[in-house]
Formats: structure tokens, C-alpha cells, sequence
């Protein structure tokens, strides 16, 4: 679908609250989401979580040092990671969201899912948001799904899935196809009375690295559509191909990335580190005070 002409000062009617739960969170200052992953297979191996307590206990951690929202994920969406059966997506989340919910209640959950059934079993057990990696495209009930729970709801880029996505990162012009996609996708949600919906270029999600640079030098554009914007460059295959090392090495990769997304007009840096990203918020906001 392409793009209708937009006002040049649509910018700056960009959506900047989240309505979660009845509360409004302000997206003007930008915010950290913490990723936990209970996956014993992401490919950070430092973020799993292996046990319910060791969850929790990021979880006190990551809030402690400034986190705004915690992302759980308990399907690894690492390329080529190997397909998992609902039941055991549920079997690894649901105790972890039950027992933040219970001793952490001001939690802000988002659930790592593109399963209409686990989010919608998530959200009843407390969690808040959905982050679907696969923009709907990978279960047909889950925007109507969204659409009943009424909870905020992350649009990613990808294309195919985990195990095929590698083989899908080719494009012609990678931004408007990506820019294309939110525009699509996003009337379908409008269309379902969905208005809580933040976009995520999806780096490292069928993208070569090459790919992910391009849309990060573009980011301020995705302004245009009026919606908040995650990026969630944390420790990926980007930095440390262009870097050398590996994952674990990625840090200072990272904070600079996400330096430059806030820059571009991120509202929500993803990430592994908390408190490193928490500093880059504050100096970045004392910057442009």
C-alpha cells in the first residue's frame, strides 16, 4: 500500500501517551522496556531466565534501575530458533507474569508473542501489553484478539518467521517497504477500534545488517505516521559483525545505537542492559532540555 501525501508538521502531532490499564504513561520522555527472556536458547545467553525466581528477581533489578516495562518472552525469536508448541510458550510465561504480578503489582508487562492465545491468556494473568514480532501476520485471530482485550499492542517488522526469516532480508528500498508494511498494518488496527499501537522496525528480524543501518538512519521518518516508536537494537548481530565479538561484547555498541534511535525519535529503547540505557535517556534528555 503506498503512503498518502502527509502534512509536513505531522510530526509533531505525534501520539506520545500509552494507555495501560487506565493509566496513562507519557512517551515524551522516553522510556526503557527489560528484556527477560525464559527461553533457554535467546541468543544473548546472559538475559535467561531459567527459573521463576531468577525472573523475578531480574525483574526487581531491572525496575530498580529505571525500567518502565518488562518484556517477556518465553518463544525464542533468535533466527533459525526452533519452533515450540503453545502449551509450553504458556507453561514457561504464565507462572513468571503471575508471580511479578504478585510481587511486583506496579509492573508494567509487555509479552514477547505473536500467539493470539498466550496473549490472550497473558493478559488475563496481568500483563499489559503485547510485543508481536510478527505483525499479525503469523496467527490470524490476533488483531481481533487485540481489538477484545483492548491492551496496547507493538506492530513489528518481519518478514516469514524465526527459522526462515534469513532467508527473506531482501529488499529494493528497505525503508518504504518497511514504512509501507506500518501503513498497511496499522489501518487494519485502526479499522478494529485498535489505538494503542507503537512501531517497531524490527532490526535484526529478516534484516541483514546493511538493512538495519539504513532504517536506523531513517528512523525520525516513521515520525510521520503519528505513532510511538520502539527500537530495539540491544547487543544484535548489527553491532558486533561491524565490531567483532559477539553478543557479549555488544554494549558499547549498543548505547551508542541507542543514542543515536533516541536522536531519531525513539519513545522506547528495548534492551538487555537497563541501567546503561536508563543513562543514555537521562544524558540525552539534559542535551535537549
Amino acid at each position: 500500500m503506498l503512503l498518502q501525501p502527509v502534512a509536513k508538521d505531522t510530526f509533531f502531532h505525534k501520539k506520545t501517551t500509552l494507555n495501560v490499564a487506565g493509566k496513562l504513561i507519557d512517551l515524551s520522555t522516553p522510556k526503557v522496556m527489560g528484556i527477560i527472556n525464559l527461553t533457554p536458547d535467546s541468543f544473548y545467553a546472559d538475559s535467561r531466565q531459567p527459573s521463576i525466581a531468577d525472573a523475578l528477581q531480574q525483574a526487581e533489578k531491572m525496575l530498580a534501575d529505571g525500567a518502565t516495562f518488562l518484556d517477556l518472552g518465553a518463544y525464542s525469536s533468535r533466527p533459525g530458533a526452533d519452533d515450540i508448541s503453545v502449551q509450553e510458550e504458556m507453561d514457561r510465561l504464565l507462572p513468571v507474569v503471575e508471580a511479578i504480578v504478585t510481587k511486583l503489582p506496579g509492573a508494567i508487562l509487555s509479552i514477547d508473542t505473536f500467539r493470539a492465545q498466550v496473549a490472550e491468556a497473558a493478559i488475563k494473568a496481568g500483563a499489559h501489553i503485547i510485543n508481536d514480532i510478527s505483525g499479525g501476520q503469523l496467527d490470524a485471530d490476533m488483531f481481533t484478539t487485540m481489538a477484545r482485550l483492548n491492551a496496547p499492542y507493538i506492530l513489528m517488522h518481519m518478514k516469514g518467521n524465526p527459522k526462515t526469516m534469513n532467508s527473506l532480508a531482501n529488499y529494493e528500498d528497505v525503508f518504504n517497504e518497511v514504512l509501507d508494511y506500518f501503513v498497511d498494518y496499522y489501518n487494519q488496527l485502526k479499522q478494529l477500534g485498535i489505538n494503542d499501537v507503537i512501531i517497531d522496525p524490527g532490526f535484526g528480524f529478516a534484516k541483514k545488517p546493511v538493512h538495519g543501518y539504513a532504517l536506523l538512519n531513517r528512523l525520525d521518518e516513521f515520525n510521520r505516521l503519528g505513532l510511538p516508536i520502539l527500537a530495539g537494537v540491544s547487543r544484535k548481530k548489527m553491532i558486533y559483525s561491524l565490531l567483532g565479538g559477539t553478543a557479549a561484547d555488544a554494549l558499547n555498541g549498543t548505547t551508542v545505537l541507542n543514542t543515536i534511535a533516541l536522536t531519531k525519535g525513539a519513545n522506547i529503547l528495548r534492551v538487555h542492559d537497563v541501567k546503561e540505557a536508563v543513562e543514555v535517556v537521562k544524558i540525552w534528555e539534559v542535551v535537549n532540555t
